[in-house]
């Protein structure tokens, strides 16, 4: 998957975007194609603006919580070592790369963009590793023994996720940094980290604090 099938993506909604590769500062050692800032010279049009909002390519950023989760599995390995880790709204695959690169016997991108499956296959050869591609959750394999997701909860009606990912896996590795009480106790928190979307969208600050759990860990 090369980067100018992202680009001809993105340009369905931002006639002038392409992306460009970048390391985002919350997981540095993972490069990404990602929006590329630098084609804006001046403010986004009217028309531009309303595909943006109406189409947004979530892939072509990587997000705060993807960051953290990412690092975090890089630094704690043996969460996913050997395991089918599968990676719910993957976006940029940068949780299903980081994956790949711990030691998962199987690492899976799941989400229902095909253009997000494009990014993360293409950022999966630039860390010179490979992950499989899911288009649909009901299209998973039949066995996951991790399922990882990362700021998927922004939306009250995905709530019953929680318990979705939990029938459906032995573990699941969750990081969100819009819900600060999650109301699932069989979610253990193990950190709260800051990080920011990458390229910045100056967000708001309480969105720069990610928090980890964990699900049917030790």
């Amino acid at each position: 998957m090369s980067p100018d099938v992202l680009n001809r993506h993105l340009q369905k909604t931002l006639s002038r975007g392409r992306v460009a590769v970048s390391a985002p500062a919350g997981c540095p050692d993972i490069q990404l194609y990602l929006f590329d800032p630098g084609v804006l010279d001046g403010p986004l049009s009217h028309d531009e603006a309303q595909a943006v909002v109406a189409e947004p390519a979530y892939w072509s950023f990587c997000w705060a919580s993807g960051q953290v989760l990412a690092r975090w599995i890089l630094q704690h390995p043996d969460v996913v070592a050997g395991k089918t880790v599968l990676d719910f709204g993957s976006g940029s695959g940068v949780v299903a790369v980081a994956s790949a690169l711990a030691g998962a016997a199987r690492s899976i991108a799941c989400d229902i963009d095909a253009a997000a499956l494009d990014a993360a296959a293409a950022n999966a050869r630039l860390n010179n590793v490979e992950i499989d591609l899911c288009d649909d959750w009901a299209n998973r394999p039949g066995r996951v023994d991790l399922i990882t997701a990362a700021d998927v909860l922004y939306d009250p009606e995905n709530r019953p996720l929680l318990v979705a990912f939990e029938a459906a896996s032995p573990q699941v590795l969750l990081a969100d940094s819009r819900v600060k009480d999650l109301g699932h106790s069989g979610y253990v928190q193990q950190a709260v980290i800051e990080a920011r979307t990458w390229p910045d969208l100056n967000e708001f600050e309480e969105f720069n604090k990610v928090r980890i759990y964990l699900a049917g860990g030790d």
